[in-house]
């Protein structure tokens, strides 16, 4: 590893940037309803970072406060009028919470960083290379075989580089795709707490059963303990774990067909389908930015490389949100035409001027600013599309919008 990498991992993230990315108000709501009381989160100067709104400590309960551990020291405390010991289990979930974070944060410093070094060593080359060649042309015939081979290697770094625009694209999901499944985790988590408080109060029936209390004493402890809203309760935070799993298992079942990139195999798939895996893992990437509309025709099933397919709608869906700074819409539509399958994805953001429009199929050109792009999501699109013999196209206004066009054969199939 190169030196300059190595201080991503001796970096000690502070309390404020590991919360980078969570979503506060949801984590003090969860807090709040675990403990039960106002919740502040302190950093390790005593600062206030996050508190549940609208709330104040009651001054007769004492206020403990137990530290958020980092990687060996406090980074901050959690402050609640909570027993001690559930303060110190719920700052423990916090610290996985941030644990977790912390490699993401580490990683992703790392990619970049590795990402910028490698484009910027192959934006060195491919400048050498281009001399060289118009070098060559001005030689002999004799140097033909030297041109060759020289252009050989350009394909060759292009080619690797086309693998490294992938794999950024996917990793662009990383932090969507972790708060969708924190989220769920979250309240599984406390309705685990809650549960488990419901089970400590048939204990005390049960004890009563055993020692052969009387009815009235029975009735007693049943309304002490609540046990008639916990019949309720517990039936409906069942219910709500149960669809958080599932809603982890749907993120974690769509997100496996962008782990297939370099799958060679080719099947026979619905267009659709492929439309909509890439709408649900990069959803979390738009949410407050895009409003997506998918309007999905009957489409017949194509022989093709599904995973090629997802990765040409999520660059072309990634750029839309990159081309809104502010809300936004993006509608998908699909449809039969002329033994064709028709996709259209048009959005409403800045467009792209006359002047660039010519240029952006070309590798390396992007219009936005360094270190967010390195001009080749469009390139890889067209690359995909036209080795499925299909074709695409671009209409685009400045400020207001673009319309990708996408047309495939319906007679690339196989039975």
């Amino acid at each position: 590893m190169p030196i300059e990498h190595a201080s991503s991992f001796d970096h000690e993230f502070t309390l404020e940037e590991l919360l980078t990315g969570v979503n506060s108000k949801k984590l003090i709501q969860a807090l709040s309803s675990t403990l039960n009381s106002t919740v502040r989160i302190l950093n390790i100067k005593n600062e206030c970072l996050f508190s549940t709104e609208l709330q104040t400590y009651d001054e007769a309960k004492p206020v403990n406060k137990t530290p958020i551990i980092g990687d060996l020291e406090p980074i901050g405390f959690l402050e609640a009028q909570s027993s001690i010991e559930l303060l110190q289990s719920t700052a423990q979930i916090v610290q996985l919470i941030l644990y977790s974070n912390s490699r993401y944060l580490m990683a992703s410093d790392i990619h970049l960083k590795t990402q910028k070094d490698d484009y910027e060593e192959l934006q060195r080359r491919h400048t050498a290379l281009e001399l060289s060649e118009t070098k060559y042309k001005n030689l002999s015939k004799s140097l033909d075989l030297r041109v060759k081979q020289q252009v050989k290697t350009i394909e060759i770094a292009q080619t690797k580089l086309y693998e490294s625009e992938k794999l950024a694209s996917v990793g662009r999901l990383a932090a969507g795709v972790a708060h969708e499944i924190n989220n769920p985790i979250g309240f599984i988590r406390s309705n685990l707490s809650s549960a488990k408080s419901y089970v400590e109060s048939l204990s005390k029936l049960d004890e009563a059963f055993k020692a052969g209390a009387s009815i009235t004493y029975l009735q007693q402890v049943w309304k002490e303990e609540s046990l008639e809203f916990m019949q309720e309760d517990l039936s409906d935070i069942l219910t709500e774990s149960i669809d958080g799993v599932d809603r982890i298992a749907s993120i974690v079942k769509d997100l496996k067909s962008f782990s297939r990139i370099n799958d060679a195999d080719e099947e026979n798939a619905d267009i659709n389908e492929i439309i909509r895996q890439t709408y649900n893992v990069t959803e979390p990437q738009f949410r407050e930015q895009l409003d997506v509309t998918l309007d999905l025709g009957t489409l017949p099933h194509i022989f093709c490389h599904p995973a090629e397919l997802g990765q040409a709608f999520l660059n072309i869906l990634l750029n839309a949100i990159d081309a809104t700074h502010d809300k936004g819409k993006v509608r998908i539509k699909t449809f039969v035409q002329e033994a064709q399958i028709c996709i259209e994805i048009r959005d409403t953001g800045c467009g792209i001027s006359e002047t660039n429009l010519p240029n952006i199929f070309d590798p390396f050109f992007t219009t936005k600013d360094v270190g967010q792009g390195i001009g080749l999501g469009l390139t890889v699109c067209l690359n995909i599309i036209n080795a499925h013999k299909g074709n695409l196209t671009v209409i685009s206004k400045p400020e207001k919008g673009t319309l990708i066009t996408i047309l495939l054969p319906i007679s690339h199939q196989k039975d």
